[in-house]
């Protein structure tokens, strides 16, 4: 009984040895790892602002009708239609000619009333990605160093 004893003391004290030793392990890894990280940022400071352009995109806005298209086209297009056929030929002629019209008419004023913008996205030197919309063709390309000051995009 007495080595079953003996046996039982020694884990006992293997165990909280080991308790020991694991509630201060962690303490020193933290240490370590925020001098490393700090020796690391000094080192290597990086331009929160700063980045390089990685995609333009073109973005093509299809225009909206406002219903003069439709309208123009369905007067011009029953116009065109009366002059065929005579009777209810003639009559018939002309319901396509507006239908016809109208419809070309409004895809006529949605292709000139289209739009392009342009997204430029930056890969920031952080390590994010911002994206940046022009109204007219971006000045940039794929690759340029750029910053952003003040919310303007200009090259480094």
């Amino acid at each position: 009984m007495t080595t079953s004893l003996l046996r039982f003391a020694r884990l006992a004290v293997t165990a909280v040895a080991l308790l020991g030793l694991s509630a201060i392990i962690p303490a020193v890894a933290a240490d370590t790892t925020t001098t490393q990280s700090t020796s690391k940022s000094s080192k290597n400071k990086i331009c929160e602002d700063c980045g390089t352009v990685s995609d333009i995109r073109t973005i093509e806005k299809e225009g909206e009708g406002t219903g003069l298209g439709a309208v123009a086209g369905g007067v011009v297009g029953g116009l065109l239609g009366h002059q065929i056929g005579g009777g209810t030929g003639k009559d018939l002629a002309t319901i396509a000619g507006v239908a016809g019209g109208a419809f070309a008419g409004h895809q006529v004023e949605k292709k000139v009333k289209k739009s392009k913008s342009y997204e430029v996205s930056i890969r920031m030197e952080n390590g994010q990605t911002e994206i940046m919309p022009f109204a007219e063709q971006p000045p940039f390309a794929v690759g340029d160093k750029v910053k952003i000051v003040d919310g303007i995009l200009q090259r480094r």
